[in-house]
Parts: C-alpha cells; sequence; structure tokens
C-alpha cells in the first residue's frame, strides 16, 4: 500500500471512530485495534480484556480487528493521535518508533519453553520498567506484552540449512533488524505488508515467510508454501498499549481497572496458547497431508546460531548503549525466570 493511499486511509477510519463515540479521558467508549482477526490470539485477549473493564466499570469497549482500520502503521498512527484509547502491535513494526524493540528479533535470545516465557514476560524488568519508560517517549502507555507463540519459517522448497535458504526472496516485516537476520541466514529479505503476503507466496514474488503455528492456520499460509520448519530462532511477541495522554488522564480506580484488565487477560492468554501450536498444526496437516514438517536438529540448527551472533552486534551498532542495556536486562531476567 502506497504512503498516500495509506494516509488517506487513516483519515477515513480516523474520521469515522470519530463519528461512533466521543474521544477523550471522560469517554464511555474506548476504542481497541489490534493486527489479528477476533478468533485469532490477539483478538482472544482483546476480548478478555473487554470483558474485564466492562465488568469492574460503566466503560464499553469497541474492537477493531486487523484491516478494519488499514495496516499496522495506521493503528499506530491514530493510537497516538489519541483517536484509539488502546492498540496491540508486534515490536516488529514499533522498531522504527522505538529502535530499541528491534531486540526481540535478536535470534536464539528468547526460549521456546511457553513456560519460562509466560514466567518472563510477566516478571522481567526490561519489559515491564525500562521497556515502560521507551514507550513512554512515544506517547504511549506499555500495558504488557505476551508471546504468541515459536516462530515457524514457510517454504516452499525444504530448509535444513542456511544454504536451503541462498537465494530465496523470504518475506519480512519492515523491521531493519529482522531483514539483518535473514540477510545472515542467507536468504533475500524481502519486505511485505501482511496484506501482499498469500498472493506473494501465490504467485512466487516470495518463497518463504515466518509465523507462529497458529497463524499459519488461521491465514490459511499453508496452503500456498509445502514445507513448515522449526528453527527454534524466535517467539513471537506482541504489545498492548494505551495512548498515553488518555491513560495519564485518568483517574485511579480507571486505571486500576484497565491494570486489572491487562493483567487477567495476559493470565488467560498464557493458559489459552497451552498446546495451541500441536492443535493448530494437526489441522494444517489434516487440510494438507502432503505438508513436510521438519524441526532442526542441535546440528542443523548451528549455521543459524551462529549467525545470531552478528545480528546481535547489529542490533547493538542500531541502538548503542541503551539497546546494550536492554539486551543485557533481558538476559540477566531470562537467567532469573528459568525456574
Amino acid at each position: 500500500m502506497n504512503s498516500t493511499l495509506r494516509t488517506f486511509l487513516g483519515g477515513v477510519a480516523a474520521v469515522a471512530i470519530l463519528a461512533t463515540g466521543t474521544i477523550g479521558a471522560q469517554a464511555d467508549s474506548w476504542k481497541y485495534a489490534f493486527e489479528e482477526s477476533l478468533t485469532e490470539v490477539q483478538g482472544v485477549y482483546a476480548t478478555k480484556f473487554k470483558e474485564s473493564v466492562e465488568a469492574n466499570s460503566d466503560h464499553t469497549i469497541e474492537l477493531f480487528p486487523y484491516g478494519t482500520l488499514g495496516e499496522s502503521a495506521d493503528i499506530m498512527e491514530q493510537a497516538q493521535a489519541g483517536i484509539l484509547q488502546f492498540v496491540d502491535q508486534s515490536p516488529g513494526f514499533t522498531g522504527a518508533l522505538i529502535p530499541e524493540a528491534q531486540v526481540f528479533f535478536v535470534p536464539y535470545l528468547l526460549p521456546t519453553d511457553q513456560a519460562h516465557l509466560a514466567r518472563f514476560y510477566k516478571e522481567s524488568k526490561a519489559i515491564n520498567e525500562d521497556f515502560e519508560s521507551l514507550y513512554a517517549e512515544q506517547g504511549l502507555e506499555l500495558l504488557v506484552m505476551f508471546p504468541e507463540g515459536e516462530v515457524a519459517m514457510t517454504t516452499k522448497e525444504p530448509v535444513r540449512s542456511c544454504a536451503d535458504l541462498n537465494e530465496v526472496k523470504f518475506r519480512v516485516m519492515t523491521n531493519p533488524l529482522l531483514v539483518e537476520s535473514y540477510k545472515a541466514f542467507g536468504a533475500t529479505p524481502t519486505p511485505l505488508p501482511w496484506g501482499e503476503v498469500y498472493g506473494g507466496l501465490q504467485t512466487n514474488i516470495i518463497q518463504g515467510q515466518e509465523n507462529p503455528t497458529f497463524y499459519l492456520y488461521s491465514t490459511g499460509l499453508y496452503e500456498v508454501t509445502d514445507y513448515i520448519t522449526y528453527a527454534g530462532h524466535n517467539n513471537f511477541t506482541t504489545a498492548v498499549m494505551a495512548n498515553k495522554d488518555f491513560y495519564d488522564g485518568l483517574g485511579d480506580g480507571d486505571k486500576k481497572v484497565i491494570e486489572d484488565a491487562a493483567a487477567s487477560a495476559y493470565d488467560y492468554i498464557v493458559e489459552y496458547q497451552k498446546g495451541l501450536a500441536d492443535s493448530e498444526l494437526k489441522k494444517i496437516m489434516e487440510a494438507k497431508p502432503e505438508m513436510t514438517v521438519t524441526v532442526l536438529t542441535e546440528e542443523e540448527r548451528a549455521c543459524f546460531k551462529a549467525a545470531a551472533a552478528g545480528v546481535e552486534a547489529k542490533f547493538i551498532e542500531m541502538t548503542g548503549e541503551s539497546g546494550k542495556a536492554i539486551l543485557d536486562q533481558m538476559k540477566a531476567d531470562l537467567d532469573a525466570t528459568k525456574g
């Protein structure tokens, strides 16, 4: 989507929202946009958040799933402008605003163990203190970050090593560090808006992409690729934010309602995701029995892990002392939450 059209659509969306309710600190109706459908992980979280807020206050929340208000950049602009009260967006897209958020794309930083991840996101100083101040500088109140599952690569040809990604046009989010990661892995990283990914795979404009398993099924991506590969290199992270001016203007009671809703929805989504990847992979195999699923061995992961060191160094080069401090704190937090 070109920038002129995106700006136009964003403006149309803004007018539509303003027409549906009053925006401001005293609004009874709050707007919440996210990057997935209502039945996907972000949508399930948003629904629980909405239920909690509405059960414990007089406020109502209107949910806007992916596509209803434009692309990811549109909903972030609307949240920063105060048109939306809440937004759920991956740090992958937020990296342009907050370079340190790209840390979530340092390969092999995050573990694949979901219980460990759940403890980490809940208890991490880096996430709950350091990132909170970085988001605040961009007019955003960081409410919570949560994991959405191990990222899998889907491709048209088998991937057993970095050499198998040579000359593969691999779709990535418009995130500089993710671009660097797939360069280091040997692929040709190709940034594309989400809306163009299915068609791009179908027409061979791209030959690969990455996403959590549940998303491979819900979006039908398995239909246009033949191989699913788990290299253990990353876990998809998402962040729920409020417009900071809106949030700061609330009374203590309303702030507590929001904080409690964020916390209870977090606990719910962690439990909801237990076994989700396995169940969705089973659905993929039932729908497409010829799909080849590979979990790389430690030996096969060696080249990817070797490349990760260079990507980590690139992250520090991009973000300086601030990024290094975040990275070091995350490593300390991950160690402290091993259990």
